[in-house]
């Protein structure tokens, strides 16, 4: 006789999720990574250039910091080549950010919609209680790569996206638009239709065709090169992209002296939160 699994409660999803997604990252950290120094090409202009249709996000990504759409040259081709075969079957790829210079990413983690997102599930997964710094911490360092090493957007390496239909402009619809941090965020989800999942497989299985390996625990995110692609690739050698610093003028790039430092301590997470408490306290 078959055993039918029980679907885990939503909350214990969520946890069993963000605990995976921080085991992953632990192995993340001591892996290889051989800096090759390559530079960087804009993707609207490769897009341009090859006659493919394509979307970029006019948002801002935290303050008034614009998004940058670069990622290094020699993965430009593969998402042309991803955008081309969306473009065949019907599809745009629209590309929601690529990299992200330190300061970027540092606010990105402080951004008080993503911030008190994570934060009001945090308190959910405590039972209502304000949770402790370090598990806020720790759920941050999984959703918005709190850490350098870890951030593949800082090595240029890293692509977010959505996909919407040519005929009528609508969403190829995974459930959540971009972004989520729920339960239903992780690439499996049970807590989402099976339509919806169905299609997150299928952009998956066409940008994986390509070497941009998903993270499991955002349905958005694809990667490649990096410390955190090869092992989800199960490639063992040394990762070719790691955190740089870019400069556009003259498209160099610098390593991270400190690729592991948080770029929010424990401190500044607890300051976040009682600034997130604050403005849950006011909206009231």
């Amino acid at each position: 006789m078959k055993t039918i699994s029980a679907v885990p409660s939503r909350r214990d999803y969520w946890a069993q999720q963000m605990q995976l997604g921080y085991d992953l990252i632990q192995q993340v950290i001591p892996f290889e990574v051989h800096e090759c120094g390559e530079g960087f090409a804009s993707l609207p202009d490769a897009a341009e250039r090859a006659g493919i249709e394509m979307q970029f996000s006019e948002s801002k990504i935290a303050g008034e910091l614009e998004r940058v759409f670069f990622i290094r040259e020699g993965l430009v081709n593969k998402l042309m080549d991803i955008g081309r075969a969306m473009n065949d079957r019907g599809w745009i790829l629209k590309i929601e950010d690529g990299y992200r210079s330190q300061d970027m990413q540092s606010q990105l983690v402080r951004k008080p919609e993503l911030f008190d997102a994570i934060l009001k599930k945090c308190i959910w997964e405590n039972d209502g209680q304000l949770p402790p710094t370090e598990l806020v911490f720790r759920r941050a360092t999984v959703l918005i790569a709190n850490i350098p090493k870890i951030g593949t957007h800082m090595s240029g390496s890293a692509v977010d996206i959505s996909v919407f239909r040519r005929d009528d402009g609508s969403e190829v619809w995974r459930g959540n638009p971009y972004l989520e941090m729920s339960e239903r965020t992780p690439m499996r989800s049970p807590f989402i239709e099976a339509d919806d999942l169905q299609n997150r497989l299928e952009i998956t299985a066409l940008m994986e065709a390509h070497g941009f390996m998903h993270f499991p625990f955002e349905f958005w995110h694809y990667n490649q090169g990096d410390a955190m692609g090869n092992i989800l690739s199960g490639h063992p050698a040394p990762a070719r992209y790691g955190p740089v610093h870019w400069d556009p003028q003259t498209n160099r790039v610098t390593p991270y002296d400190e690729p592991l430092r948080p770029l929010n301590p424990l401190d500044a997470i607890e300051q976040e939160i009682a600034a997130a408490t604050q403005r849950a306290t006011t909206s009231i």
